[in-house]
């Protein structure tokens, strides 16, 4: 949303943006407590975590308030893997990178002896195992994730170097349960699973929104009990929906929204689900 815009609404930034600034995230009781537990617990026992939930429903969000909480951790290092669909020769160049490890001929024992040794110092010095967070974790192919298992603990599996956080949707609740990765799912220590939110929950999340973004009164009344009922439960969706109607009302040079350009804008196209029997 360009300066004009911002201007014309009255808002420091766009509350419905993908890049919503972390100050205007707004954490959910839940997430709040897996943070706490993930900075009090994981990061001084190691292991495993995971954050899953259907599409839109504010994994994302989650991992970003973690992220931003643990970065202030002092003695404490984050990485995060952006490739997750990698094979294990390119996860090994990765964690190289993020860790500082330097691979010789892309000899995949020296890379893994480099980051345990790494991780075993940090360890001494500091009581914090580093953390890796993994976004998209649906897409880790079976080796690699037998692979960060390995890493990950040493003096024959009795001693954490590391911990894990692995976001993904539902398919990666379904993939865990695969015989294979047992080993892995018997690790995670904490859960974070994401449902659909309630409709006081979404109403909670948009007036949050429109008032850290400067403007509570953006939205009349109606338009908000409108958003909500259309969203069926999901954030994602309530975001999508309020963006349009931001630059349906530029167009128009309105000031406040209301229920009217909803319907100018979305239609027939935004009629809310049938109430689940």
């Amino acid at each position: 949303m360009n300066r004009e815009l911002l201007t014309l609404y009255g808002l420091k930034w766009n509350p419905f943006a993908t890049d919503l600034p972390v100050e205007g995230l707004m954490p959910t009781p839940a997430v709040d407590s897996f943070c706490r537990r993930i900075e009090s617990q994981l990061v001084r026992q190691g292991g495993f975590a995971m954050i899953a939930g259907d599409p839109g429903t504010g994994k994302s969000v989650a991992l970003r308030l973690l992220a931003n909480r643990l970065e202030r951790t002092e003695g404490l290092g984050v990485a995060v893997l952006t490739h997750p669909s990698a094979s294990v020769a390119d996860f090994y160049h990765e964690l190289a990178d993020l860790f500082g490890i330097t691979l010789v001929h892309n000899n995949r024992w020296l890379g893994f002896k480099g980051l345990r040794q790494q991780w075993r110092a940090h360890l001494e010095d500091t009581r914090l195992r580093p953390l890796l967070l993994v976004d998209e974790a649906q897409e880790l192919v079976h080796p690699v994730l037998t692979e960060m298992r390995l890493l990950a603990s040493t003096d024959f599996d009795s001693r954490a170097i590391l911990s894990v956080v692995l976001v993904g949707d539902n398919r990666l609740l379904a993939k865990l349960r695969n015989p294979d990765l047992l080993p892995i799912a018997s690790r995670i220590r904490q859960r974070l699973l994401i449902t659909r939110s309630e409709p006081g929950e979404l109403a909670r999340l948009l007036d949050h929104l429109l008032e850290q973004a400067g403007n509570p009164a953006l939205m009349t009344p109606g338009l908000k009990q409108t958003l909500v009922a259309h969203a069926d439960g999901n954030p994602r969706a309530l975001a999508i929906l309020a963006d349009g109607l931001l630059a349906a009302g530029a167009e128009q040079d309105r000031e406040r929204l209301d229920e009217k350009l909803f319907l100018e804008t979305w239609g027939e196209e935004a009629q809310p689900r049938r109430a689940r029997r």
